[in-house]
């Protein structure tokens, strides 16, 4: 596989409860351990949201190369993506749940170009077979 494009991240600090910088300086965020896992919470991001905002800007571009491809129109859509933690029988796995907003287009139209948006998109391909995946339209 030849590479595109590489990210560089550095997490300093208490891991979930410390910082991160994007080697370009564009990212330079503290993070805080959510409420619900026992942390503070607060104005701070944590690693489950940055990740979803990466899975759900992917997946929307998939998606528009999607119906793209089928010459199909796509206006006024977003896609939000959930990411969760869970336990499993090892410990604790992230979940996700994709919803998107095609308005557009008849609702199996919409799912199929789900379907192929989650062949497509880059986050998928890493998350299968790993993470449980659910689709749903808003």
């Amino acid at each position: 596989m030849s590479n595109l494009y590489t990210a560089s991240a550095t997490a300093t600090g208490d891991g979930r409860g410390g910082h991160t910088r994007s080697s370009d300086g564009v990212l330079d965020l503290d993070l805080a351990v959510p409420k619900e896992l026992g942390g503070p919470g607060g104005a701070h991001t944590n690693p489950e949201q940055l990740f979803a905002a990466g899975y759900a800007a992917c997946f929307h571009s998939a998606l528009k190369t999607a119906a793209r491809k089928r010459k199909i129109d796509l206006t006024d859509t977003a896609v939000t993506v959930d990411v969760g933690l869970a336990r499993t029988g090892t410990g604790v796995g992230l979940t996700v749940a994709i919803e998107a907003e095609l308005p557009s287009v008849d609702e199996t139209t919409a799912h199929e170009l789900l379907e192929q948006a989650h062949q497509i998109c880059p986050y998928s391909s890493a998350t299968r077979g790993n993470i449980d995946v659910t689709f749903t339209l808003a």
